[in-house]
């Protein structure tokens, strides 16, 4: 436990945490707005092509991602070319796709399909009469979704981002392959240490450092069930 609390295993821990708090909550929040907007069309031509849309850009990812946004938005990829072409290159002002920002950009690729996926059947679930009935008793809009959207969304909603944060926390192929095992993330030690990447004969500290990595997400897993169950109760009823 000492070796897990100190130098660099310390800081892949650290930086793990950041990374899947980031990619959980940025996407999770827009992931919602377009579920919500989804929801609220109720065109079922519509509601098709997004879900399946979503369903095949969740499941994207690894080295093929990272070589795409490498392409894409590299120091010379395309989209960076265009952008430069118009007087403003993000590359000067910042961005880049090798660091801790960037590896959330790119998780944000497939953790926002995911969200729209979890959390879409939870707003579909919401009863037109629980609306009919909050106005009937006089409440706006603001008070429908503070006293009865909001409480009977809000277990579905932490579980859905529980699960985009143990989807970032355990992703590994693509920010190896975006930095090239050089940002000091859980995963990718682990991977350092048991391909033999650092020091030969070390393939324990891996194993350490996966041990730590399953009781985090074991946790996560946990309040991810007891969310759902609870969720699963308000929209049944």
């Amino acid at each position: 436990m000492s070796l897990l609390t100190s130098g660099v295993y310390r800081a892949g821990f650290v930086n793990s945490l950041e990374v899947s708090l980031e990619a959980s909550l940025i996407p999770g929040v827009i992931g919602l707005v377009v579920a919500y907007a989804l929801a609220s069309i109720r065109h079922p031509v519509v509601q098709r092509i997004v879900a399946s849309a979503s369903a095949v850009l969740a499941n994207f990812g690894g080295v093929n991602l990272a070589f795409i946004f490498i392409a894409a938005y590299g120091t010379t990829g395309l989209t960076t070319q265009w952008l430069s072409a118009v007087g403003f290159n993000p590359w000067n002002h910042g961005f880049s796709l090798f660091n801790f920002a960037g590896i959330v950009f790119i998780y944000c690729y497939f953790q926002i399909p995911l969200m729209v996926l979890v959390v879409t059947p939870a707003l579909s679930g919401l009863k037109a009469q629980w609306r009919e009935a909050a106005e009937g008793l006089g409440a706006g809009p603001f008070t429908y979704w503070r006293r009865v959207g909001l409480p009977v969304l809000a277990p579905a909603i932490l579980g859905a981002v529980l699960l985009l944060f143990g989807s970032a926390f355990s992703a590994y192929a693509t920010a190896e392959a975006l930095t090239s095992g050089s940002v000091a993330l859980a995963p990718i030690l682990i991977g350092n240490f048991l391909n033999g990447n650092v020091i030969a004969g070390q393939e324990h500290i891996g194993y350490a450092i996966s041990v730590g990595m399953m009781i985090i997400l074991l946790v996560t897993t946990v309040f991810y069930v007891l969310a759902q169950r609870r969720s699963q109760k308000w929209l049944r009823s």
